[in-house]
């Protein structure tokens, strides 16, 4: 019961973030890339509830055009090497041998690097843009998933239900998506809320860096770094950008959480 709350709890507070996103033209009139020199870096007010940055744009508009950008290149970072690594996963598992001795080699090679160290590289490599940080994190996030599912094939392959599907004659891709794929998923599927507050935090802080969704695009990353000379006076032009980036996190990890409970039962 507890687990059930947990979920829908995270759930909610996500769902409360998308929706906002999604309709974002319904909430708020303001465009966000418009700029009023005239009424720049104002405190919140009836108007502009946020307040307004140093080109007069509207934060809050910002904010909720902003959680587009970030939620979609977080969601998109994911499912690219989730499809990948589980793919691979499974395969080396199964076949083990030289393939397994390959791949892994390239997976150890690649965690020998923290994560936004090689993400944030590879996108300096790239250059600026949504492109270059989805292939960035692609190139780098395949690797968990892969060593999850590898792990657990490892492990599956070896119970009674996979023999007896081989000695019944089936072919190994029947194996591998009936009989192995739906019993080896679940930890990726659990993993996969963890590792998409990852992508959004490498989004946002390589928005920050400069190296992000180009100007004047509202994104996190840089309306933290925009507001940054004024914390001290307009302290929320850089913090609430950052609450929003725990707040996704906060959510996720209740989702995460809540997954895993009902998982165990």
């Amino acid at each position: 019961m507890k687990s059930s709350k947990t979920l829908y709890v995270g759930m909610g507070l996500l769902g409360a973030l998308v929706l906002a996103a999604v309709f974002a033209p319904l909430i708020t009139s303001y465009d966000p890339n418009e700029q009023d020199l005239v009424n720049t870096l104002l405190g919140p007010n009836s108007r502009h509830w946020l307040g307004t940055d140093p080109l007069g744009r509207d934060v809050f508009t910002r904010l909720i055009y902003g959680a587009r950008v970030d939620l979609a290149i977080g969601l998109l970072a994911v499912i690219l090497p989730y499809i990948i690594g589980v793919s691979l996963g499974l395969l080396t598992g199964w076949l083990g041998g030289r393939t397994d001795s390959v791949v892994m080699r390239i997976v150890d090679t690649v965690i020998a690097f923290p994560f936004y160290v090689l993400a944030i590289a590879l996108v300096f490599i790239f250059g600026p843009g949504i492109k270059s940080i989805i292939v960035a994190i692609t190139l780098v996030g395949w690797v968990a998933y892969c060593r999850i599912v590898r792990a657990n094939v490892l492990v599956a392959k070896e119970q009674d239900y996979v023999h007896a599907a081989r000695l019944t004659g089936l072919p190994a891709s029947r194996i591998l998506r009936r009989h192995l794929l739906p019993n080896v998923i679940s930890q990726s599927i659990v993993f996969a809320m963890s590792d998409i507050v990852l992508s959004i935090l490498a989004i946002v802080s390589l928005g920050y860096l400069g190296l992000g969704v180009p100007v004047p695009t509202a994104e996190w990353g840089s309306m933290i770094q925009e507001g940054q000379s004024y914390i001290m006076d307009q302290w929320w032009l850089a913090t609430i950008p950052g609450l929003m980036v725990v707040y996704v996190g906060f959510s996720l990890s209740l989702i995460g959480d809540g997954l895993v409970a009902r998982l165990e039962r």
